[in-house]
C-alpha cells in the first residue's frame, strides 16, 4: 500500500532518504515581512533581521487545506506535528485527516502530536518511514510509533528566550534571566509545554548539565542523539564530543534548525533529541 508522511516544518527535516515524505511550511511574521519555512529561505538573513527587529513578531501554521493537499492520494497517510500546546498545526492536520478519510473511503489517515518539535518530531517521522518501508499495516505502524515515541526525549539549551516570551510560550521573568551575560537556560518539555530546569553560567557548565539530564532520562550507549542548533555549531559539537567520550557508540546527528525552530531557539540555541527510558513527561494520553 502506498504511504505518505507529512510533517510541519518545525521538524527541521525537509527530506527523508528512501521515504515518501513532504512538509507543510510554518511561517514567521515580523511586521510586513513573512518568512516561509522552506529550503529556499535565507535563514541567516532571517535570524539577522529578527535580532534587529523590535516590533511584534510571531509564527503561523499551515491550514487544513494545505495539509490535505500534501496528503496526495496515498492509501495510508501519517501526519506529524509540533506540540498542539505550541501551535494550531495539530488541529489543522486533524481536520485534514478527517476530510481525507471522508473523501477517500477505505483510505486511512492518522496525525501524531509529537508533543515537542525539532529532533523529537524527527524521530517520529523516521520511525514511521522505517516501519512503512518494512511493509507493516496501518494499525501496526501507529501502535509501534506510539510506543517508540514514549521512549524519546527532548531538551533545550537557549541563550535567549525573547521570542518565546513575546509569544506566550514561556514566563517573561525566566526570559530576563537568559538575557544576563553568560547565562543559559536548559530545560525539557512536559506534556508539550516548555519547562526551564537549570540556569547554568557558561558553555562548559551547560554541556555538563545537558549530559547529566540525558543520563537521568535513560540515555545509554548505542542510542540515538540528534542535536539541532541555531548557528550554535560549536556548542552542539561540544555536547556531541562529551557524549561520545562516555558513550562511544552513540548514533549521532548534528543539524541546523530551520526557520520555525530558529525563531524560537534564537542564535546559539540548541534542541537535543535522544532515545532513553519511558518518558513520563510526554503525558501521552491520546498518542
Amino acid at each position: 500500500m502506498r504511504y505518505q508522511i507529512v510533517s510541519d516544518s518545525s521538524s527541521n527535516v525537509f527530506r527523508v532518504e528512501g521515504a515518501s515524505y513532504t512538509t507543510v511550511p510554518m511561517k514567521i511574521i515580523a511586521g510586513e515581512k513573512e518568512y516561509i519555512d522552506t529550503p529556499a529561505l535565507n535563514l541567516a538573513g532571517m535570524v539577522t533581521d529578527l535580532k534587529a527587529y523590535k516590533g511584534k513578531s510571531g509564527s503561523s501554521c499551515a491550514n487544513a487545506q494545505e495539509w490535505l493537499e500534501a496528503f496526495g492520494d496515498a492509501d495510508m497517510v501519517f501526519g506529524v506535528t509540533i506540540s498542539k500546546n505550541l501551535s494550531g498545526s495539530y488541529n489543522a492536520a486533524q481536520q485534514a485527516a478527517r476530510d481525507y478519510e471522508e473523501q477517500n473511503p477505505g483510505k486511512r489517515a492518522y496525525i501524531f502530536d509529537s508533543l515537542a518539535a525539532g529532533p523529537q518530531q524527527a524521530f517520529v517521522i523516521e520511525k514511521i518511514a522505517e516501519l512503512a518501508n518494512q511493509g507493516l499495516d496501518f494499525d501496526a505502524i501507529v501502535e509501534q510509533v506510539r510506543d517508540y515515541h514514549n521512549h524519546t526525549h527532548i531538551l533545550f539549551c537557549l541563550e535567549s528566550l525573547t521570542n518565546l516570551a513575546r509569544n506566550g510560550r514561556i514566563n517573561p521573568a525566566v526570559a530576563k534571566i537568559a538575557g544576563v551575560i553568560g547565562i543559559r537556560v536548559c530545560g525539557d518539555v512536559k506534556g508539550g509545554q516548555i519547562t526551564p530546569v537549570h540556569k547554568p553560567r557558561g558553555a562548559k557548565k551547560a554541556t555538563a548539565i545537558l549530559l547529566d539530564m540525558m543520563k537521568e532520562r535513560g540515555f545509554e550507549n548505542g542510542m540515538q542523539l540528534r542535536i539541532a542548533h541555531c548557528f550554535g555549531e560549536e556548542q552542539a559539537q561540544a555536547l556531541a564530543d562529551a557524549t561520545l567520550a562516555e558513550f562511544p557508540d552513540t548514533r549521532l546527528t548534528i543539524e541546523p534548525t530551520t526557520a520555525l525552530c530558529s525563531f524560537y531557539a534564537e542564535a546559539g540555541g540548541l534542541m537535543i533529541g535522544f532515545e532513553g527510558g519511558y518518558n513520563t513527561n510526554n503525558n501521552n494520553i491520546e498518542f
